[in-house]
């Protein structure tokens, strides 16, 4: 039901999702009615399929960022520490902060710095998200996400928003055990989800989902 779930309203999108099942948990469903699209998505913002955001970026089509909460969400309880790698716009990193409510702290990277400037600025267009900055309880940095960000590791659940060529070591490194990790690799041409998991022991496994399309996880665009 993926592309079947747009909506008029962000509530309107939120309840298709649900509805579809592409949303199955009540504390997902809760967070994504309480982030308006409309504040990080320029146009279309509750079409269910990715939108440009300028910069060579995009925004995720709703229904993957709905996966990727649905994913890591046992691991999004209160206190915990997030990362959001390929923040964009900032939408999702938002989500997050709101899943991990009413403590935690969420940092959103990017290699972009007019995009983590705009996820800023997105930000405070609601109250609550005005909030969650003026709080310290969601930052944007610039950087290279696929490094990760060291001074808040380790992390209980990392989110990459963009595909990666391997499955980076630094990345998994900075997951506390146990901690989770949702991110789109490329392997022969092809691109999937996948989902890994460090255990309390720090055993890592890595289980291969579906097939996505996202932009890659690259260096800042020349020129």
């Amino acid at each position: 039901m993926a592309w079947r779930s747009s909506g008029s309203t962000n509530e309107a999108l939120v309840e298709n999702l649900f509805r579809n099942h592409l949303i199955t948990s009540a504390r997902v469903k809760e967070a994504m009615l309480k982030v308006d699209r409309a504040h990080y998505a320029p146009t279309a913002p509750y079409k269910d399929s990715p939108q440009t955001i300028g910069h060579h970026a995009t925004i995720s089509a709703p229904h993957m960022h709905a996966a990727a909460c649905e994913s890591l969400l046992p691991y999004l309880t209160s206190g915990a520490r997030v990362l959001d790698v390929g923040s964009g716009s900032g939408y999702l990193t938002h989500v997050l902060a709101e899943l991990i409510a009413p403590g935690g702290k969420v940092v959103g990277i990017e290699h972009i710095a007019a995009l983590v400037d705009l996820a800023r600025a997105n930000l405070v267009k609601s109250e609550g998200g005005k909030a969650f900055l003026e709080e310290g309880r969601v930052g944007f940095v610039k950087g290279d996400g696929r490094l990760g960000w060291l001074e808040m590791a380790p992390y209980d659940a990392i989110h990459v928003g963009a595909a990666a060529v391997e499955f980076h070591e630094a990345l998994i490194g900075q997951l506390k055990a146990p901690g989770r990790l949702f991110m789109p690799v490329e392997e022969d041409f092809r691109q999937h989800i996948y989902v890994v998991d460090k255990d309390a022991e720090g055993h890592v496994t890595r289980t291969k989902t579906i097939g996505v399309q996202y932009v890659p996880l690259t260096d800042e665009p020349r020129g």
